[in-house]
């Protein structure tokens, strides 16, 4: 299993439609054959221009082919990522 986690920082004027924007990117992921789980955090009110992303794959075959949908590529890669004005990912493995 593999763990993808994103924190995004947006401009609050933006926060409602990358929520929007967020929960479709979720509910088509979760349709994936190889995601576990997809969870969208928004950050409380003095964070409200943050969310994080918590994901569970199968493993990286599995994220991978997520990269390559139409669905990531229009919503993620050109939907939020330009609005964003910070994003670090860290993927890792279950320590158990």
């Amino acid at each position: 299993m593999l763990i993808n986690t994103v924190k995004y920082t947006f401009p609050e004027d933006r926060v409602d439609e990358v929520e929007g924007t967020l929960r479709e990117l979720r509910a088509a992921s979760l349709r994936e054959e190889g995601c576990l789980q997809f969870d969208v955090c928004r950050g409380a009110a003095d964070a409200a221009g943050t969310f994080v992303l918590y994901e569970k794959w199968r493993d990286q075959a599995a994220l991978d082919a997520h990269y390559e949908t139409e669905i990531f590529v229009r919503l993620g890669v050109n939907g939020i990522r330009p609005l964003a004005t910070s994003r670090v990912a860290v993927k890792g493995t279950p320590v158990e």
